[in-house]
């Protein structure tokens, strides 16, 4: 069998893998995908190939996969079964890159101390992604492993567009606007230059439109401005985070309702968006399916967003000549396709409607002054591209 990668992204109750095959010329094609759900709780195994012919699916005891390590147990012995050799690397998603790491890295001792210190910008994503690092190099201390960040592929703004109008000695704390889904963003920009080259290099907006979500607006592929900020709690409403909030909001949860830091963090993460907007779900299928007017209002209001967040991203760019939809509902749902060109008729954005249908990956009409794509994003392929590439140098962490 030919050598492959293992791509990882933890979660506080999941692990997701993808293993991909190195081919001819370090090519990498996926051939397999799983997850392991509900750890701690009711953990579940499922694995895919690509073609999406199932390899496992089971329900495993709770004290199998009772934390992140135990479940990294269950996918290695997972792997082990399914492989003839193991994987020569592993890429890890992992959120926060603070102000020091602007691409990806190899990992070592230093480097895991130092994405250490960046749990306080990210408590609920980065502890679970350096636990999983951590398990892996008890278990494998040889495997070499990459850490790939959504926030590097923001890291070339101007300070302008990072600051907050707050005290220096803030900014060199490294409280300041990131910018997230960068591994989304950075894919989404390599395709549109295979897609259309021309347009690829001028001013275009991505809105990654998912359970999270956030837009990005490129100039010449390069991200300038983003919708996230200090947190991924920023910009968009989502499933069940707020977006752009005054922060007077969570002076008055802490004065008048007494909710304390923790009460405050998991009420903004978990009961906000379109789940706290419409008391119904935070699921975009069930909003839309439903007859429930505040359903109706919570869709009204995302697109609203959107559309708002699009003039604003357009300002930074001084202009505005393409638009891309990526991730689960940007990629799968034209009715919020839709929704949003009709907003930005203004900008003289006009979908075809067989085109929207279809899920394009060109879905504006000719006469359009915005060029509008849906292109599926795929951020694990982009973690086993700087994983391949860092191992190919040899480790180099530069």
């Amino acid at each position: 069998m030919a050598e492959t990668v293992l791509v990882l992204n933890a979660g506080s109750s999941s692990i997701k893998f993808e293993l991909f095959e190195i081919g001819p010329q370090d090519r990498l094609a996926s051939l397999f995908a799983g997850q392991i759900e509900g750890i701690g709780v009711r953990p579940r195994l499922l694995a895919r190939t690509r073609a999406g012919a199932v390899l496992a699916e089971r329900t495993l005891p709770r004290e199998e996969a009772n934390d992140v390590e135990g479940a990294m147990a269950v996918v290695e012995r997972f792997l082990d079964e399914t492989l003839d050799a193991p994987p020569i690397a592993a890429g890890h998603r992992v959120v926060h890159g603070g102000p020091v790491f602007s691409a990806p890295v190899a990992i070592d001792e230093e480097v895991l101390a130092t994405l250490e210190t960046f749990v306080p910008l990210a408590p609920l994503h980065q502890p679970y992604n350096l636990a999983l690092v951590r398990a892996l190099r008890r278990s494998r201390p040889d495997l070499f492993q990459v850490a790939c960040f959504d926030t590097a592929f923001h890291r070339g703004h101007p300070a302008l567009a990072d600051c907050f109008a707050l005290p220096d000695w803030l900014w060199e704390e490294g409280v300041r606007r990131y910018g997230f889904h960068g591994l989304s963003y950075e894919y989404v920009a390599a395709r549109l230059r295979e897609l259309d080259p021309e347009l690829a290099e001028k001013k275009v907006i991505v809105a990654h439109l998912g359970s999270g979500c956030s837009m990005c607006a490129l100039r010449g592929g390069k991200s300038v401005e983003s919708t996230m900020g200090f947190t991924a709690l920023d910009g968009l409403p989502m499933g069940t985070r707020p977006g752009q909030l005054d922060p007077g909001v969570v002076l008055y949860l802490a004065a008048a309702k007494g909710m304390d830091p923790e009460a405050i963090q998991h009420f903004l993460y978990h009961d906000c968006g379109l789940k706290g907007l419409s008391g119904i779900s935070n699921d975009l299928r069930v909003l839309l399916s439903s007859a429930d007017p505040k359903a109706a209002f919570a869709l009204e209001f995302f697109v609203y967003k959107i559309a708002q967040m699009t003039g604003w991203l357009a300002a930074a760019l001084e202009g505005l000549d393409g638009f891309v939809f990526t991730a689960g509902i940007g990629e799968n749902s034209p009715t919020i396709r839709e929704a949003v060109a009709h907003r930005l008729r203004w900008l003289g954005m006009e979908l075809d409607p067989h085109a929207n249908a279809a899920h394009g990956p060109l879905v504006s009409t000719p006469a359009s002054r915005v060029r509008v794509y849906v292109v599926p994003t795929d951020e694990e392929l982009v973690i086993a591209r700087h994983t391949l590439a860092l191992l190919r140098r040899g480790g180099d962490r530069r």
